[in-house]
């Protein structure tokens, strides 16, 4: 059978696109999310291959406790792919936006990311054997004003990437970083909490953006190389195209 995948975030535009690909391709996947309706419904469309649990990365002891959370069925996983983040309250200066925004911000987007890293690596570590792929952005290598929480929490992603790939460099464990740039999911619209409007202004200042497809099938490029090849990091931007 083929691999198991952990996915955070399925719920959302970029998880169901990741999943999607991750089941054409012969895999099986936990989908975790917060959404737990919506995640149902996801994972009915996706049948026999999928396995639904409710999850809230900030939440500690939830994330903790995940290993006794999967069935034996989807065990032992393969391959994580932190995908869960937000951007809440953000494209905000920082001295005018609010503190429990932007802490709320990091939590998710890095400690969740850590957290449920350090709750499915020991097993992978055990096997010797397991991928690990962590959703950056561009954000984290480049400046962008009014985004002092979001790239923050994206800058520590990918130095907690490229750490635990060096710790790991004695292992068969592949740990990879996407930095996607602009993209069409539902990021923008939570980030000014569900207006439509404000979501539609801010696409319409760019001549283009990625579809979660596009960072999708990235993903699936660094999962289908040989155990020997590991994808350190890929950067996929739109065109600049106007």
């Amino acid at each position: 059978m083929g691999e198991i995948v952990l996915l955070t975030g399925a719920a959302g535009g970029m998880g169901r696109a990741i999943a999607r690909a991750a089941v054409a391709g012969g895999r099986r996947i936990v989908l975790a999310d917060r959404d737990g309706p919506a995640l149902e419904a996801f994972a009915a469309e996706l049948g026999e291959a999928a396995c639904p649990i409710r999850l809230d990365i900030t939440d500690h002891p939830e994330v903790d406790g995940l290993s006794d959370s999967i069935p034996e069925a989807f065990r032992p996983i393969d391959v994580l792919i932190n995908n869960a983040g937000h951007d809440i309250g953000g494209r905000t200066r920082f001295d005018l936006g609010s503190a429990d925004d932007w802490t709320n911000i990091v939590a998710t987007n890095l400690i969740g990311t850590m957290r449920i890293t350090r709750a499915v690596l020991p097993a992978m570590v055990a096997r010797n054997h397991g991928h690990v792929v962590n959703i950056s952005s561009i954000n984290a290598v480049r400046i962008i004003p009014d985004m002092a929480a979001y790239s923050t929490s994206k800058a520590g992603v990918r130095m907690f990437t490229e750490t635990i790939r060096g710790e790991l460099a004695e292992t068969a464990i592949r740990v990879t970083e996407i930095l996607p740039g602009l993209t069409r999911t539902g990021i923008i619209r939570t980030r000014y909490r569900g207006d439509r409007e404000k979501e539609q202004a801010y696409f319409d200042q760019f001549g283009m953006a990625l579809d979660p497809e596009d960072v999708a099938r990235t993903i699936m490029f660094a999962l289908d190389q040989p155990p020997h090849v590991q994808i350190a990091e890929i950067m996929v931007l739109p065109v600049n195209r106007f």
